[in-house]
């Protein structure tokens, strides 16, 4: 218990960083049309905050579920490789333990325990704090965000939808930092994109941009 306590002492920075992008979340799925329990809902199974704003902003784009499931499938695959890559570290956590830290990994939560040892001080308990604390900011703030968003006026809550390009330049600009090629990457999958999107529907366009871009950097580096 004494390790999960600080694990979620830990957790603060990250905390303080969720809480505004889930309020923002909330007040734009409001706008959407999502009632308060829809939005902490998704907050609750999906908790992926890139995710989530993508989605709502295809809900309001009127795409279809299959292409809404099928963009998120693309965006969040990144979790597979970090709970992989995390749960060959923390070899002696409980089979349970391993399923929720890999259901409540994020990006953040995943570069803290990268740079931390796992030792005593620091072992799966710690690691539980620490991410069940992000998970429970982001659903608390996703809840208040729905509530917001009922009181103010709607042009206000629709100003919110800036918090969504903020979230994506916000996981860009530390790739770019460790590589330029990221940045080509992007901006090859905004042209395939709105390319695709003058003959298809814009929900597979954004897929098949995100595919094809991320397919051909691969093929250019060699790597396959």
């Amino acid at each position: 218990m004494k390790s999960f306590l600080k694990g979620m002492l830990a957790a603060v920075p990250i905390v303080i960083g969720y809480l505004p992008i889930a309020l923002a979340y909330g007040v734009i799925a409001t706008e959407a049309g999502l009632t308060v329990r829809e939005i902490t809902m998704m907050s609750v199974f999906v908790f992926g905050g890139a995710s989530q704003f993508m989605i709502v902003n295809m809900m309001l784009a009127s795409s279809l579920y299959i292409e809404i499931i099928l963009a998120t499938f693309v965006l969040n695959f990144r979790h597979f490789v970090m709970s992989f890559a995390m749960m060959h570290r923390l070899k002696e956590a409980p089979f349970f333990v391993k399923l929720v830290l890999g259901a409540q990994t994020t990006d953040e939560s995943f570069s803290f325990f990268s740079l931390s040892d796992v030792d005593e001080d620091r072992d799966y308990h710690f690691f539980l704090g620490l991410f069940m604390a992000g998970y429970l900011a982001w659903v608390f703030g996703s809840l208040l965000g729905g509530f917001v968003g009922l009181l103010i006026p709607s042009k206000l809550g629709i100003s919110f939808g800036v918090s969504l390009y903020a979230m994506f330049i916000a996981l860009l600009v530390p790739a770019v930092k460790k590589a330029m090629r990221y940045l080509w990457i992007a901006v090859l999958a905004m042209v395939l994109n709105y390319s695709f999107s003058l003959v298809i529907n814009s929900g597979f366009s954004l897929i098949l941009a995100t595919l094809l871009a991320s397919t051909l950097n691969v093929f250019k580096k060699g790597e396959v």
